[in-house]
């Protein structure tokens, strides 16, 4: 990542600067942090966020004893000078807890929020939490994770173990069960299924190594172009 002037950037008192990480796929915030020079200079000259640690008065790469590193795609600093931004892809999780993000805890309300758990995304059962896209991103991070389990203990690693044939298998059988159930028209039914089919496309896409990423890019690619001149256009 190419560095930049930051004599912008308005330091405190102390030399310090917040720093937020947000995951770049879904906006997802991370974590607060604080940089001082050194960190935001370490950061953008090597790609992955460094931070400094006010409990230890030192500097700390995310990720140096976790492995859970924070690739930086983007940094952005607030209309005030005085807040950095970073877009990142986090390897692993964010928070020391382990929870995939510090802000895990609600205030206004008693209970904990967690995404759906992957039986929830696959059949469709609703939470009682509002649910947003993140949801997708935290299910595929899962679901790759899968492939370093035990096939007897986890259906996804069972699925990567058998192959593509398999997995392009299960893929056909769900379309085919979201077809019927639009057919019969009913609404929960089209959800189930239509679950059952993300979650199983999902599988083809960690078995070919290809990322949320690359599907947003290819809709992003596609914005504002009619459908038909792109089929057309992918044909030539």
């Amino acid at each position: 990542m190419a560095t930049t002037d930051i004599s912008v950037i308005k330091f405190d008192d102390k030399g310090l600067v917040p720093a937020i990480a947000q995951d770049y796929q879904t906006g997802e915030v991370l974590m607060m942090a604080y940089m001082n020079r050194e960190a935001l200079e370490k950061t953008l000259s090597t790609g992955r966020a460094h931070y400094f640690s006010r409990s230890r008065n030192k500097l700390w790469l995310k990720g140096e004893t976790s492995g859970n590193f924070q690739e930086v795609q983007a940094v952005y600093y607030d209309c005030d000078e005085d807040t950095i931004l970073l877009n990142v892809n986090q390897v692993g999780v964010a928070c020391h807890t382990g929870e995939r993000s510090c802000f895990f805890r609600r205030l206004d309300k008693k209970s904990k929020v967690t995404g759906l758990p992957l039986q929830a995304v696959s059949r469709g059962i609703k939470s009682q939490e509002s649910v947003n896209l993140n949801v997708l991103s935290e299910l595929f991070e899962t679901i790759k994770e899968r492939k370093k389990a035990s096939p007897e203990k986890s259906y996804v690693a069972s699925l990567y173990a058998k192959g593509l044939d398999k997995i392009l298998e299960k893929v056909k059988e769900e379309s085919a069960e979201l077809v019927e159930a639009a057919k019969i028209g009913k609404r929960e039914e089209i959800i189930h299924e239509m679950a059952d089919l993300w979650f199983h496309t999902l599988v083809l896409l960690g078995q070919k190594d290809i990322s949320l990423p690359d599907i947003l890019n290819e809709f992003k690619r596609r914005s504002g172009i009619s459908g038909i001149e792109e089929k057309a256009a992918r044909k030539k």
